[in-house]
């Protein structure tokens, strides 16, 4: 078999990234129901966040090889690196939960919810970044970050609520553990509203 040894190389980036995506969102779906005390949640939580580590690393060796890639490498990388953030965090306030004996309560669960319909709405826009692999005529990647912004808008109500909840509890240890849960759930959340932001900064540079 002759190797075509001056041809370069060209991955399909968008594809890997889109694989990424997929594997946060089922990270995302473990840690609502890691809220909602589902057994072996937890685990499933890690073990996603391994196999997205897994799905950066290759993506990261592909645009190292590729020639030409569909958007500007610079910011496939970055919404890699977000993505990767985001199951970070998810995992950390799994751990960090674990660790302060806390369980998670409504609106852990309520953040949770939104976190993954970010997630889910960020791979779509991620999906539409290809025109190959575009849904409903039309339909434009921005649409789907605005979305996924969107839906983190609704996360930051639910946080100040609870956070303004936490005021008439009087178990010091309760406050504190609960106000950290919030807390790593909220920066998530603005973890995938940079990850949003960033494609519309590749939609106007392409465009």
């Amino acid at each position: 078999m002759k190797r075509n040894w001056f041809l370069p190389q060209n991955p399909d980036v968008l594809g890997m990234l889109g694989h990424q995506a997929a594997i946060t969102c089922e990270g995302m779906a473990a840690l609502i129901a890691w809220a909602n005390a589902e057994p072996d949640a937890a685990q499933r939580v890690r073990d996603l966040e391994h196999r997205a580590d897994d799905a950066k690393r290759e993506l990261r060796l592909a645009l190292t090889d590729a020639f030409i890639t569909p958007i500007d490498s610079e910011d496939i990388y970055v919404m890699s690196e977000r993505l990767d953030a985001v199951l970070n965090g998810a995992k950390d306030t799994v751990r960090e939960a674990e660790v302060m004996g806390m369980e998670p309560d409504e609106a852990v669960a309520a953040m949770a919810t939104l976190l993954a319909d970010g997630a889910r709405q960020l791979a779509t826009a991620f999906e539409r970044l290809d025109p190959d692999r575009r849904g409903k005529a039309g339909a434009s990647a921005t649409e789907a970050a605005d979305a996924a912004v969107k839906s983190q808008r609704q996360l930051e109500r639910v946080y100040r609520q609870a956070a303004s909840a936490l005021l008439g509890v009087d178990d010091l240890r309760e406050v504190m553990g609960r106000r950290e849960l919030y807390r790593r759930l909220s920066r998530v959340s603005e973890i995938l509203i940079e990850a949003a932001d960033r494609v519309w900064y590749a939609t106007v540079k392409e465009g």
